[in-house]
Formats: C-alpha cells, sequence, structure tokens
C-alpha cells in the first residue's frame, strides 16, 4: 500500500515540479543599455530595452543587443583622391544600435555589416574629395575637416539605417599622401 501512495505522489508532484522549473525558465534580467529580441516557435513577439527583472514565455528564445555606444576605427587604407592622387586615409566611428529587432533580423552580422559599410563610405568619400586645394571654397580632406566629418557622417547614417544603427559621430583619423608621392616630395 506504501508503494502505491508513493506512486500516486510521484505522479502528482511530477507535473508540479515540471511546471515550476518551466515557470522559472521564463525569468529575464535585462542590464541598462542592453535589450532582448524575443523570438517564439520562429516568430519576432517582441523586445524588452527597459532594464529590470522580466518575465516571458519560457519557450521564447531571447537574443541580447547591446544598446550601448561603440566605436569602429578603420585601417588604414590606400585609395585616390578626386584628382587621382594615392591618399592613406583611416575614420573613427562612434555608432550605436537604436532598433534591436532590424540589427537582428535584417543582417546576418551587424557588427560586420558596420565594419564594411564603413569601410565603403570613407572610400567613397576619399575619392569625392581632393587632398588638399589652393582656393579655400572649395572643400577639401584636409582643408575643411567638419565639412568631411558631416559628409561621413551622412553616407553612413543613410547606408546603416537600414539596420538600425544611429551614427553619433564620424572623423577622418588619419590623412595622409601614400608613400610614393610623399617621397617624391
Amino acid at each position: 500500500m506504501a508503494s502505491t501512495e508513493n506512486t500516486m505522489l510521484l505522479w502528482i508532484f511530477f507535473p508540479v515540479i515540471v511546471a515550476i522549473i518551466l515557470m522559472l525558465s521564463g525569468f529575464a534580467v535585462v542590464q541598462p543599455n542592453d535589450s532582448r529580441v524575443l523570438i517564439l516557435f520562429g516568430k519576432y513577439t517582441g523586445t524588452i530595452r527597459d532594464s529590470g527583472f522580466w518575465w516571458v514565455n519560457p519557450f521564447t528564445v531571447r537574443k541580447k543587443v547591446s544598446l550601448r555606444i561603440r566605436n569602429f576605427n578603420s585601417q588604414k587604407i590606400k585609395v585616390n583622391d578626386l584628382h587621382g592622387n594615392p591618399i592613406e586615409i583611416g575614420a573613427v566611428v562612434v555608432w550605436r544600435i537604436t532598433d534591436s529587432a532590424k540589427a537582428v533580423f535584417d543582417v546576418e552580422n551587424y557588427e560586420q555589416f558596420v565594419d564594411i559599410q564603413s569601410e565603403t563610405a570613407i572610400r567613397t568619400l576619399a575619392s569625392e574629395y581632393p587632398y588638399d586645394v589652393t582656393e579655400e571654397d572649395i572643400p577639401s580632406l584636409r582643408g575643411t575637416p567638419q565639412i568631411i566629418a558631416d559628409s561621413l557622417k551622412n553616407t553612413l547614417q543613410t547606408r546603416l539605417e537600414v539596420v538600425g544603427v544611429e551614427i553619433v559621430e564620424a572623423r577622418i583619423s588619419h590623412l595622409a599622401y601614400a608613400q610614393e608621392i610623399a617621397q617624391a616630395m
């Protein structure tokens, strides 16, 4: 008889224990400047952006996305300016995620996407302006740093808004004639 009572208690407590474990697995902690993208059985169900202790459906996948400001420091790349002179240029891009869902779903890897788009924008910018000019009213890479920074920032913002990225600042960090030109001067 004791064996029957133990079996009956086991049948009662086992589902209760499983339900408790399942309910506890639904808790999520979101730190400040973090977010969680929630996916339930392959369907986007929402984003948690507010920090705190949350309970969500325990079957959801929770992808963590940092909302902190980040820096991208490009390599020094060799390109030709508007006049065809080979130059070395590098930039610093300060960015952050503003839409977690776009960052997760619209590209394979949003950090790599930011890197590639930044390098492409720097190359494009360098080819649109001359390195230096003698006339003051014509913008140049060396002579008008604020105009160049604004142009780079606007170009990057246009390229990266598709993945929910905001460009906080973009500036040229390195600008010089390439070695072959510098030696001739």
